[in-house]
């Protein structure tokens, strides 16, 4: 336990994977005796989302777009100035700022963590090989200010961390965390099926491949997720058994009855559901991109993002060999241990406490 009182705010959506990153490490954090207060943004949770927020700490709701649902600058321009408020408000000692647009401007003498956790920049480097569009080059800019804002950003991965580095150049006092995972380790019976997750909406999710590949496949594959974006995307399945959206419980109980489960993404900074599956015991079939290279190169097979024909193929491999799959299981159970809550929780909190000793020691030092 931390020997004295700590409340930061952190910043929240409802609509990606930064909900479960931020649950998942305010409920470590609660354990070393933190206070959360959650500021969210975007498209309103739901009832559960709600219920999951409030048992950890406190939730505030700001009626405001996040930066990639934003057309243009002007409609979050008001974002920084109602975090500053909420945190003075409540007494808070750090920001904790999930997106790097949210420190852009941001007037507030408290320590600020940025975590890059995706953006639009990077997503184009790597879904479509090009630089940002003219229309959205304004991210890069509020980004970049972001970045020079924060008193550390952190990575989900190196992989993410040299792409942050691609796109915006040298970012200083950069570091990479880590993401965990709360699923519980538990042996479950293993059904023939392959099973996959996303936000199937989101073209660098790469459904359109693993639909095609479900063609070639005697293995039957099942995927959750929503195929509608909030801003009109659209992607519809053929091939594949499509459940559409799920609760994150019966997406985890899935998982834990799947034979295999497949991320055929090519664009992922860390890829938690690939984590979820190594502690749910299945066996790991993922794209040959650097971020799944960097976390579980020797715990699973690898195909070619844009080639159905090898997604299937690397499918039908380890269905029809028990002993890989045995193996690989092992392999990608022990590296899942090392993405612990536990761990998560001590290197944000040592981030945290050192950049508020810091914050408080230049205070001591002016006022001098």
């Amino acid at each position: 336990m931390i020997d004295r009182h700590i409340r930061i705010l952190m910043t929240v959506d409802s609509v990606g994977g930064v909900w479960r990153y931020a649950m998942d490490l305010a409920a470590g954090l609660r354990c070393e005796g933190v206070d959360i207060v959650f500021v969210g943004l975007g498209p309103v949770p739901s009832e559960t989302q709600v219920s999951e927020a409030k048992a950890l700490g406190k939730l505030v709701w700001l009626d405001a777009p996040l930066d990639w649902m934003a057309t243009g600058r002007a409609e979050i321009a008001g974002v920084s100035e109602e975090i500053a408020r909420i945190a003075r408000d409540n007494a808070v000692g750090l920001l904790h700022l999930n997106l790097p647009s949210q420190a852009a401007g941001i007037d507030t003498p408290l320590p600020i963590v940025v975590v890059s956790h995706s953006c639009v920049v990077t997503w184009f480097a790597a879904v479509r090989g090009t630089p940002v569009p003219p229309g959205w080059a304004w991210q890069r800019d509020v980004n970049r200010e972001g970045f020079d804002r924060a008193d550390a950003v952190l990575s989900p991965s190196e992989s993410h961390a040299n792409a942050l580095r691609a796109a915006y150049g040298p970012v200083s006092r950069l570091k990479v965390v880590h993401n965990a995972s709360s699923v519980e380790a538990e042996p479950h019976s293993k059904k023939i099926f392959a099973f996959a997750a996303g936000r199937w909406w989101d073209e660098g999710k790469n459904g359109a491949v693993l639909d095609k590949a479900a063609a070639m496949m005697s293995l039957p594959v099942v995927m959750a997720g929503s195929c509608v974006g909030p801003n009109g995307q659209r992607l519809q399945f053929s091939n594949a058994d499509d459940l559409g959206p799920l609760p994150y419980s019966k997406a985890v109980a899935l998982m834990q009855c799947a034979q295999i489960v497949v991320s055929p993404s090519v664009y992922e900074p860390f890829g938690l559901t690939a984590l979820e599956a190594a502690r749910c015991g299945a066996a790991l079939v993922l794209s040959d991109i650097p971020t799944y290279r960097e976390l579980w190169d020797g715990c699973a097979l690898f195909f070619d993002p844009y080639d159905p024909k090898s997604l299937a193929s690397a499918c039908a491999q380890l269905s029809g060999d028990a002993q890989l799959r045995e193996e690989l299981v092992a392999k990608s159970r022990a590296r899942a241990r090392g993405f612990n809550l536990k761990r998560q929780a001590a290197s944000m909190l040592d981030t945290y406490v050192h950049l508020m000793d810091r914050t408080f020691n230049l205070a001591a030092a002016e006022q001098s």
